[in-house]
């Protein structure tokens, strides 16, 4: 759809203690080429100054809403948001991140003006050490019927390489695809919670487009973030993650839902490993020697059949098969090589 018949699109940005960075993501998002967009900060009870550096947007700029909140999380703060915005297509934006100028211009480009459809781009992670384009794991393309439930929804989760990643980003999303989800959304999530968001709206789609060579998203690998630091409750935060999935795939009757979430749980527990390994303490081996021994974890790890082809996730899945004290020492020496490189 080309943009002589523009749509409004509301871009909805968390903001949550990112001041060093909110200026530029801000900014590359108020000086897009589209034209016809609003911007709708939601400041969750921030205490670096974001929520400041966000009303002086808004001061100066009509387009932007501010909204504060009292700290609640970024699902949270995406459905206050969308509660708040008034475009019929919807985009988020992490906080420390920004977007290429033509994003939501090529984007909307792709449009049919239909209910239930996605336009998806890549993203380029910026890195301390240089910067790394990441694309989809499916062909570019029009996704539709059959198509659409083949190759996309059967293979959102249950997967080693998303054929979509989950994440809310990289995305802009017909407004109606979040309707009625509520009731699957967890706030408390510390981990999982852009797939709380947009798996139920994924399943909900009726039209996706994958675009090819679009790398307009800059994702900024921070190394203290929740994503790639210690966190001592990610393994509950996973199995209620993968309740949630559970739940969703059932009523939104996903492709095969129960083998596909049951592999999805064996590739979350590559992330548990990952976790347990980063951990500040010696205990780390017991730990680990204790959940992967757990009958239940272990029994589902050696009846469920899953491709493990990254070499970093093989290493992963032979401790998680195999925790000996050796093995995991190895393995925690390699990943802190590896966290120092990135």
């Amino acid at each position: 759809m080309k943009h002589n018949a523009l749509h409004l699109v509301s871009v909805i940005v968390p903001v949550y203690n990112k001041k060093e960075y909110l200026e530029q993501c801000i900014d590359s998002i108020l000086t897009q080429t589209y034209k016809r967009l609003e911007l709708i900060l939601v400041d969750d009870a921030s205490s670096d100054g974001s929520g400041e550096i966000c009303d002086s947007y808004a001061e100066r700029d009509d387009r932007v809403q501010v909204i504060h909140r009292e700290n609640g999380g970024p699902t949270a703060a995406c459905v206050a948001g969308m509660a708040a915005a008034s475009g019929g297509y919807y985009m988020f934006v992490d906080s420390d991140d920004y977007v290429e100028q033509e994003m939501v211009s090529e984007m909307a480009d792709r449009l049919k003006g239909a209910p239930g459809e996605i336009v998806c781009c890549g993203y380029v992670m910026e890195k301390q050490r240089g910067t790394e384009r990441v694309g989809s794991g499916v062909e570019p393309g029009i996704y539709e019927g059959d198509r659409l439930r083949e190759q996309i929804k059967a293979a959102l989760i249950g997967v080693e390489k998303k054929v979509i990643p989950l994440s809310r980003c990289m995305k802009l999303c017909e407004k109606s695809l979040f309707e009625g989800n509520e009731t699957f959304y967890d706030y408390s999530l510390r981990f999982g919670d852009d797939a709380n968001l947009m798996y139920p709206a994924l399943l909900a789609s009726s039209r996706v487009v994958v675009m090819k060579d679009a790398f307009y998203y800059h994702y900024r690998y921070v190394a203290g973030s929740l994503a790639h630091s210690y966190d001592a409750g990610l393994l509950a935060g996973v199995e209620r993650l993968m309740e949630i999935l559970k739940r969703t795939a059932e009523e939104k009757k996903a492709p095969d839902a129960a083998a596909a979430v049951t592999r999805e749980y064996c590739y979350m527990l590559l992330y548990v490993m990952k976790n347990e390994l980063r951990a500040p303490d010696q205990s780390y081996r017991k730990r680990i020697q204790t959940i992967f021994g757990e009958e239940k974890i272990k029994d589902m790890l050696q009846n469920t059949p899953i491709s493990v082809t990254e070499r970093s996730n093989q290493l992963l899945y032979m401790g998680m098969l195999y925790p000996g004290g050796m093995l995991l020492r190895v393995l925690r020496l390699i990943l802190r090589v590896y966290d120092k490189k990135r």
